[in-house]
């Protein structure tokens, strides 16, 4: 049910609202907020907004940045990590104009809305549903140094196995051996439980949580099915609830892709089905694992597009870490069931019709998840306009270890982007798919693509610790 300005005002009167905190996002997926006493809120705050200035978020240059945040009423729920009693809401970014603001199309928000907005109008589906799966580590201690003289990094979680010497308990889980471990093994059960609690009191519904593969902290938490601008808002407040119960808790929480190096890294697989008028789009008791001709061109033109969407969905130089063979992360072009090799897996559980669906497994959590899943969207439907089959394209169904294949048989795969570096040139070559109705705005893309290359760029002219292991006597 949608909330009031009304609504908003008895929330602050009923709980003891003093400040009134409005999270806004930048380029990067990232949190920035500006707050007011709950004294000032009113209605004409809801309509004219709260000004910014959008050149420090990536969107706008400096002398048109000047632009107006408008709160969403749906949004508002209490931050449960503030002293001081605070009514949180998202929103979104306009453009200061004459008689009438309007939408600033960059904004990660406005973007998601557009994507839901095309398919709408294209009359393939009125909705589309989707479960992001948020991998993260917990560490009782994490430091780094980046300078002249010292380079390295440094973190700790007291059961992993390389603790065994010193864990004076016993208590230590060998290596890539945490899956659904239990007590006495999975001491931050309870830091969990209160990031599960957190979510669902903020209107976001869980499925599970539980300790994933990595020994050294990994963990994953699963929300249920939810509309996909919806769940663009609570993926946001679901990174926000795990940074902060972690540091309650005396834990530092990240969902960087690959933190520790020879374990598992962290993913956000994200699941997706369609529904028009209520039916499922997706769902043919007669087509490979019971998706329809629809779902499988969807799959399509996520897979003819995968190098391009790689740029949004895994934007950090980190991310081609985590995509490389012998940790489950998907490493191939492809599609098959109950495979965690192939970049999108049909899971066989999922038997009734309304929950036919498939899951793309490349993206991580670096991504700003309004890109990410607006992206996913825009090259699926491309999939279905054009009619891009899968199989005839020879992407699959893939229904063996694709890790395990003999040499000369890995030769004939297409393979995932290797570095950022190449996404953002897969990206520069191919995004009319994301243009389409004006979804992504050009100036947005090539914003997006001079800051990440620049990333790349810096990152390439820092010496690294394994470097002076391998070439510092030469």
């Amino acid at each position: 049910m949608s909330k009031s300005v009304q609504d908003v005002m008895s929330m602050i009167q009923e709980n003891g609202i003093q400040m009134v905190d409005f999270k806004m996002v930048d380029i990067n997926g990232q949190y920035r907020h500006v707050t007011i006493p709950a004294a000032d809120f009113n209605e004409e705050i809801m309509q004219e907004g709260v000004g910014f200035d959008a050149s420090n978020y990536g969107y706008a240059v400096v002398e048109k940045s000047d632009m107006v945040f408008i709160p969403d009423p749906d949004t508002a729920v209490i931050d449960p990590f503030c002293q001081v009693p605070t009514l949180s809401m998202t929103g979104n970014a306009m453009i200061i104009d004459y008689p009438a603001n309007r939408p600033l199309a960059q904004y990660p928000r406005n973007i998601v809305l557009a994507a839901e907005q095309y398919m709408k109008d294209s009359g393939i589906a009125d909705t589309m549903l989707i479960l992001p799966e948020f991998e993260f580590y917990l560490f009782n201690q994490v430091g780094w140094e980046v300078q002249p003289f010292s380079i390295g990094m440094n973190l700790d979680y007291d059961q992993s196995y390389w603790n065994s010497g010193i864990q004076g308990q016993g208590v230590v889980v060998p290596k890539q051996k945490n899956y659904h471990i239990a007590k006495p093994f999975d001491p931050t059960y309870e830091c969990r439980s209160e990031m599960c609690l957190l979510m669902e009191e903020a209107g976001i519904p869980i499925k599970y949580h539980h300790p994933e593969v990595s020994a050294s902290g990994q963990f994953e938490i699963e929300p249920k099915l939810g509309q996909m601008s919806k769940m663009a808002d609570a993926s946001m407040m679901i990174k926000y609830i795990i940074r902060n119960t972690a540091l309650k808790h005396g834990y530092s929480a990240t969902l960087m892709p690959k933190p520790v190096y020879g374990e598992a890294g962290n993913g956000m697989h994200v699941h997706m089905l369609l529904l028009k008028d209520g039916e499922p789009v997706f769902s043919d008791d007669n087509g490979y694992s019971h998706l329809s001709k629809e779902a499988h061109w969807f799959m399509g033109g996520l897979l003819k597009h995968i190098a391009s969407l790689c740029a949004l969905t895994n934007p950090s130089t980190n991310s081609f870490k985590r995509l490389v063979p012998g940790f489950e992360a998907p490493v191939t072009v492809g599609y098959a069931t109950s495979n965690r090799s192939a970049v999108i897996r049909i899971p066989a559980y999922a038997k009734t019709p309304k929950m036919r669906r498939f899951e793309l497994r490349n993206p991580d959590a670096t991504c700003n998840p309004y890109f990410c899943y607006a992206a996913i969207l825009m090259a699926g439907l491309d999939g279905i306009k054009n009619q891009i089959d899968p199989h005839e394209n020879g992407w699959g169904p893939y229904d063996m270890n694709l890790y395990h294949l003999p040499e000369e048989e890995k030769k004939k795969l297409k393979g995932l982007p290797t570095s950022l570096e190449e996404a953002l040139d897969a990206l520069e070559a191919d995004h009319d798919y994301l243009t389409a109705g004006g979804v992504f705005p050009e100036i947005l893309l090539q914003n997006f693509i001079k800051a990440k290359r620049a990333e790349c760029a810096e990152l390439s002219k820092i010496p690294h610790p394994a470097e002076f292991e391998k070439y510092y006597n030469l």
